[in-house]
Parts: structure tokens; C-alpha cells; sequence
């Protein structure tokens, strides 16, 4: 049974704390990958603000670009470990011009095999109007594919808005 989870919501829906919150009930030794980079002060703060609330009982990792290396590191079933999150990493992918798809296959592969509870976040960004330039349509598009693939891999997908969540699945 795979017990991996998946937290999909807008922004500032409350979608990562609901995470923490299911990451914590998970029990075993809490692990975070933090896939975000600080490029500016409005990064950095928002990096401190998660960092502040997780407190000290979180293992941080951080994985801008390696997430499939970084979940097989501290892939074990001791393990609860909470990803945030996908569309961060799939920026981070684009600007580095690394092959998506074959970077998907290899985190559907590890979603697949792993050991360790994972808990994913990431942000619904499909349900706006169509971005006006061609990296923006771009970024949408490998997100959307992306939130396909990991829904269908994990056991459970919960979709946050106003600080509330609808579970899909599972």
C-alpha cells in the first residue's frame, strides 16, 4: 500500500502547514527537502518563515535540482518525509534547462519505491487565466503533467483552499 501523500492548493491556501500537520502524524523521524532557492529577501523570508514554524524536530534537506538522489538518501521506513515543493523544483529544472521529462520519470520511479512516508506540496497554478508568454504557458504545462503523475503514484491527494482541505483520493 503506498502511503505517500500528496498536497495540492494555491497560494497561501494553507497547503504546506496542512502537509507538516500530516507529516507529523506520520510519526517516525520527520525529514524536510526544501527544492526553493533564495534568490531575494522576499525568498529568504519566506524560506525563515517555514523554517521558524517546522521548529527543531525537522531534518532539513535542501534540493533545488537532485529531488530523486535527495528522497533516496533518507529513503527508510523510519522515515516521514515532506517535499516542498514541486513547482519550486520544476522552476529550478527549467532554468538549469535540465530534461524534465526524464526528471519526472525518475521521482515517479522513487515515489514508486520508496520506503520512507513522502508528503509532497505543490502549487495549483492550472486554474488561472493562460499566462501571456511562452515560459509561463511552459512552466504551467510541466506542472500540470507533473501533478498528474504524482497523483496517480501516491496513495492519498488532498486539494487545500482557505486553509481547508478536500481529499480526492484515497
Amino acid at each position: 500500500m503506498n502511503t505517500s501523500v500528496f498536497v495540492l492548493g494555491g497560494a497561501r491556501s494553507g497547503k504546506s502547514m496542512f502537509a507538516e500537520g500530516l507529516a507529523r502524524d506520520g510519526g517516525g523521524i520527520l525529514h524536510y527537502i526544501a527544492t526553493g532557492r533564495a534568490w531575494d529577501d522576499e525568498m529568504r523570508t519566506r524560506i525563515a518563515t517555514h523554517r521558524d514554524r517546522r521548529g527543531s524536530a525537522w531534518v532539513t534537506h535542501e534540493a533545488p535540482l537532485e529531488l530523486e538522489e535527495a528522497i533516496a538518501n533518507i529513503d527508510n521506513s523510519n522515515n516521514t518525509v515532506l517535499i516542498d515543493c514541486l513547482t519550486l523544483w520544476v522552476t529550478n529544472l527549467m532554468m538549469e534547462e535540465r530534461d524534465i521529462e526524464a526528471s519526472f520519470a525518475g521521482l515517479i520511479e522513487r515515489i514508486q519505491k520508496a520506503r520512507a512516508r513522502l508528503v509532497f506540496v505543490s502549487n495549483e497554478v492550472g486554474l488561472g487565466i493562460v499566462p501571456e508568454n511562452a515560459m509561463a504557458r511552459e512552466f504551467r504545462d510541466h506542472a500540470g503533467r507533473l501533478h498528474q503523475q504524482v497523483a496517480a503514484a501516491v496513495g492519498d491527494v488532498y486539494f487545500v483552499a482557505a486553509g481547508l482541505p478536500l481529499k480526492m483520493k484515497g
